[in-house]
């Protein structure tokens, strides 16, 4: 594969050169000493060389003169803590925890979230090439930071899929087409015609795929294009008395609702059809295309689950596979979701 151009490394010659030393004492430098004494002031010129230059060294050319690293990265475009048994991040983290330790890898994770300047290149330079390479993950993503990694040619696999003008990434994706198109013939089977996608806002990729899936299930069972309906929620504010009545007026029958990480949105459209007297599944049914609230004492939602902890470890597996020239970028793979049986969806009656 031809090998992608990119921001050039700075050399241990112009590291000596700006220090004022010889390259045999930046080597010393960047390798601890090797056991030979090297003067303090001495290195400290050449650490400020190194940061004013920003060279990162080559974890793989460290390897190879048998100071073995062995180390990937882990970067969240957003926050992923406190983590608890319930949070939607933390099985991907546990994934990616379990595989690197199996394949006898250190973890070192990075994050920018909640900075106003963060970033990957927030400093003007990579800062995970303190890695080998890097899981990343994250709904809100700078796409300048993937563009600029693929260019440079750093190691790295993404949790999602995520597309970039001009290039191809690596990376490890729920299947969210085919799962959603077998829950709209489902509900086709059921009697439902008229079936609308609420999607998140912020939903880019994922989002679109769920989109591709209603469309797919609805030409499989000879529902008319006309029939879907696709709206956008930003948020729990925006789902109101009147919006889903609205709907209900409209014939909608069912709503399929594209989860957000906390699924506020799906939440608050369950509270505003309750206290409307719109009741789930016999005046709308509703599914989830992903992970669902957890069940009540009453309700266990349609839906279908996406295999977090198993998607965390195939994205250390692909990456560990390009780090040790098993296979040439880009990677892709698309894993199954499991489908939850609910009783919030159920067969139309017609009057």
């Amino acid at each position: 594969m031809r090998k992608r151009a990119g921001p050039r490394r700075p050399t241990q010659v112009e590291i000596a050169q700006r220090a004022g030393v010889s390259q045999a004492t930046v080597s010393l430098v960047l390798n601890g000493g090797d056991g030979v004494p090297v003067a303090e002031e001495t290195r400290r010129r050449v650490q400020q060389a190194i940061e004013d230059l920003g060279y990162a060294a080559n974890p793989a050319a460290r390897a190879l003169r048998g100071m073995t690293v062995k180390t990937i990265g882990l970067y969240t475009f957003e926050s992923v803590f406190p983590v608890d048994q319930r949070d939607f991040y933390h099985p991907f983290l546990l994934g990616v925890e379990e595989e690197a330790a199996r394949l006898g890898y250190d973890l070192l994770l990075f994050t920018s979230a909640n900075t106003a300047q963060g970033g990957v290149y927030a400093r003007g330079r990579n800062a995970l090439l303190k890695a080998d390479g890097c899981v990343l993950l994250g709904r809100h993503i700078s796409r300048d930071d993937l563009a600029n990694l693929a260019k440079e040619g750093f190691p790295f696999v993404f949790i999602g899929r995520r597309d970039i003008s001009e290039t191809e990434l690596s990376y490890v994706a729920p299947d969210y087409v085919t799962p959603t198109a077998a829950l709209v013939e489902e509900l086709a089977a059921l009697g439902h015609r008229r079936i609308l996608l609420l999607r998140q806002t912020d939903g880019a990729e994922p989002g679109d795929d769920r989109e591709r899936g209603l469309r797919q299930g609805a030409r499989a069972a000879n529902l008319h294009p006309d029939d879907l309906v696709v709206e956008f929620s930003s948020g729990a504010a925006d789902i109101g008395t009147d919006r889903v009545t609205g709907w209900v007026r409209d014939g909608v029958t069912a709503v399929v609702v594209e989860p957000s990480e906390d699924n506020a949105t799906g939440l608050a459209l369950a509270e505003v059809a309750e206290a409307a007297g719109v009741r789930i599944p016999d005046h709308l049914s509703v599914a989830f295309l992903g992970s669902a609230p957890p069940p009540t004492a009453t309700r266990i939602w349609t839906s279908f689950e996406i295999p977090r902890v198993e998607i965390g470890r195939a994205a250390v597996q692909l990456l560990v596979n390009l780090l040790e020239g098993a296979e040439q970028p880009p990677l892709q793979l698309v894993v199954p979701c499991t489908d939850v049986r609910g009783n919030s969806i159920s067969r139309v009656v017609r009057r």
